[in-house]
């Protein structure tokens, strides 16, 4: 499928029809993904760019001291320490002792997380279950003190995995591919290949998002060597005739699919015409004619950037075709 990306300066390019897609490029599978694990924790030595004297991370502070084993009888407040929420992704059948990627946020008025060390905090699951514990020195990407960012840092490995996610992987007899994109022929396609290509029906699409695979007898108990083969497999997606438009930036992206049937529109002085029949292709300064039924999107954009047209104008034009029922395809804002 063609698809044709126009620019703020309304530069475009014309791709081939799409190569073949590894499945695993498509489709996600059951079970298989990662899981969002969130803490809360204190960041301190930093160079009195904390929180100024917030409740929380006093109260905090005081608690971790009582954890210690001090009694401190005073609210503790110092400018060194930072209130943050920490965040990460438990990876697909991650095992304990593995290393987290984690990102820290400032929740105060800190100004800047710059030279701060995690506290040990532990991270939780959406169950309420500690499965990592994070702590380590953060790194805000070289920003200087006082940047833009600053108060967002990471700790690379900074979480160490202390709780599997029970998934019996190996055990299963039958798996679920879910479509990153749906569309039933995509999916039909999908049936296809892999039911060719194992000689014989193990997979069958229920919907456009959902194709289930019944583990041949030759794999049971061998799940990974089936999904090494399974997911290197050749499928050519298809996708809908869409324009996504973003006004904000000037971009618009089009699919090769997208067409305009016979219409006649003007804007500003500008005029354009598609044709159903043949017809004499003379006309005004500064028209555009078509006289082939069912011109394709790049072709009317190309030349309406021969007349310098704008992103603007390309926005305006598309949605009063789109209205007007003679462009074939959706246009999705964003």
């Amino acid at each position: 499928m063609k698809r044709f990306i126009f620019a703020s300066l309304l530069t475009f390019s014309f791709a081939t029809h799409a190569n073949p897609s590894r499945l695993k490029d498509l489709v996600t599978v059951k079970g298989v993904r990662e899981n969002p694990i969130i803490g809360y924790g204190l960041v301190i030595g930093l160079n009195g760019t904390g929180d100024a004297g917030g409740e929380i991370t006093n109260t905090s502070l005081k608690k971790m001291f009582e954890k210690l084993g001090l009694n401190p009888k005073t609210e503790i407040t110092s400018k060194n320490v930072a209130a943050v929420v920490v965040t990460g992704k438990l990876l697909p059948f991650a095992r304990v002792g593995q290393k987290i990627d984690l990102t820290i946020s400032s929740i105060g008025d800190a100004s800047s997380l710059a030279g701060g060390t995690l506290l040990v905090t532990p991270l939780k699951g959406g169950d309420g279950n500690i499965y990592a514990v994070a702590a380590g020195p953060l790194s805000i990407g070289g920003l200087k003190k006082g940047a833009k960012f600053a108060t967002t840092g990471t700790i690379p490995g900074g979480a160490t995995v202390e709780k599997e996610v029970a998934v019996e992987f190996e055990k299963k007899n039958a798996l679920r591919l879910s479509l990153n994109n749906p569309d039933f022929t995509t999916a039909a396609r999908i049936e296809k290949v892999i039911n060719e290509e194992l000689g014989g029906k193990f997979a069958s699409a229920k919907d456009t998002t959902t194709i289930d695979l019944i583990v041949p007898a030759q794999y049971e108990r061998n799940i990974v060597q089936l999904m090494a083969i399974v997911e290197n497999f050749k499928v050519n997606p298809d996708h809908s005739a869409k324009i996504v438009i973003n006004e904000r930036t000037g971009t618009i992206v089009a699919g090769g699919d997208v067409v305009v049937t016979p219409v006649a529109i003007s804007h500003a002085d500008l005029t354009i015409e598609v044709k159903s029949e043949g017809g004499e292709k003379g006309g005004k300064p500064n028209s555009v004619y078509f006289m082939e039924k069912g011109t394709t999107l790049g072709e009317l954009v190309k030349s309406l950037n021969a007349f310098g047209t704008t992103p603007e104008d390309l926005i305006s034009i598309f949605q009063a075709l789109k209205k007007d029922g003679a462009l074939v395809g959706d246009i999705e804002l964003i």
